[in-house]
């Protein structure tokens, strides 16, 4: 499972499972593109680079949701596929390139607000990464 949503009163909230940190924030880019876009109806025409670094895990998944938050509401931009690449060294730095297109009204389900830190948490236990975030909408 790469991730599955979470039931939650007036926002959206997910949970996200890796192997590694790389596979948490590509699937953390997964849930939240599926949770605003009908991505079976985004047309597939461009591709972004994003980089983002932190000094902690947890900070660098949520400054990487900011900016997928970011070029969607200011490139309207969703993804259909990511590759992530992260490094660490004294600090955190993912590196990816989305595969996506130009999100229009019709296929927008909802429209996020911001990523929050209630109850945002990012976790490494028996080997494998949790994440939970929720999106204000």
């Amino acid at each position: 499972m790469k991730f599955r949503f979470i039931d939650h009163t007036a926002d959206v909230a997910f949970e996200v499972y890796g192997s590694s940190l790389k596979e948490l924030i590509e699937n953390a880019t997964l849930a939240f593109y599926e949770a605003f876009v009908d991505l079976s109806k985004l047309k597939v025409d461009r591709e972004k680079e994003l980089e983002v670094e932190a000094d902690s895990p947890d900070y660098l998944l949520f400054n990487w949701l900011n900016e997928l938050l970011f070029m969607f509401e200011t490139e309207f931009f969703a993804g259909k596929d990511v590759e992530v690449e992260v490094k660490e060294n004294g600090n955190f730095k993912a590196v990816g390139r989305i595969k996506g297109g130009r999100i229009s009204p019709e296929i927008v389900k909802t429209e996020p607000k911001a990523i929050t830190f209630h109850k945002f948490r990012v976790e490494r236990k028996d080997g494998m990464w949790t994440a939970f975030v929720i999106v204000d909408i």
